[in-house]
């Protein structure tokens, strides 16, 4: 294995599990902190935190890791045939693509750009949306903090086998 597949597959690792700690930190307390808010009160947090969540360190480690795992799925399929680790490396790199990102895109960013749009003042049915949107965001967000870091444990594995 070439030392560039290697350093993809320990920054891939390191970028999935940071992605699931991001996820994780949602799933363990911070939804459930604004949960405990009164409806309204919650809604605007989660507002200003899905503003705050398009920052620079946040997309550069979502799509950092995303670019990184398309580059080793394309090296396992066409370069990697023969590898110990090249399974490992395909399983997390699709894990992490399918069940982290394509959950985020999919599902969890169309949810915070719909909640965006309710203002919380005008709306009267906000405290329903919000309920709504705490139980089925949250839903998801659990599907990609598990597969984020399935994908790291794979990945891991994987670095093991090089």
């Amino acid at each position: 294995m070439s030392g560039v597949a290697y350093a993809g597959i320990l920054t891939a690792a390191l970028g999935s599990g940071l992605m699931a700690g991001v996820f994780f930190a949602f799933s363990a307390f911070v939804m459930d902190g604004l949960a405990r808010l009164p409806a309204l009160s919650g809604l605007t947090a989660m507002q200003s935190i899905n503003r705050a969540a398009t920052s620079p360190l946040i997309l550069a480690a979502l799509f950092g890791t995303t670019l990184v795992c398309i580059g080793l799925a394309v090296w396992a399929v066409a370069i990697g045939k023969g590898e110990a680790s090249v399974g490992w490396v395909a399983s997390g790199s699709g894990l992490y693509l399918i069940g982290g990102l394509g959950v985020t895109v999919a599902r969890n960013v169309p949810m915070n750009e719909a909640l965006a749009k309710v203002d919380p003042g005008r709306h009267p049915e906000a405290g329903a949306h919000w309920e709504n949107y705490l139980a089925r965001w949250t839903a998801w967000n659990h599907v990609r903090t598990v597969a984020s870091l399935g994908a790291s444990v794979l990945l891991i594995v994987a670095g093991t086998r090089a």
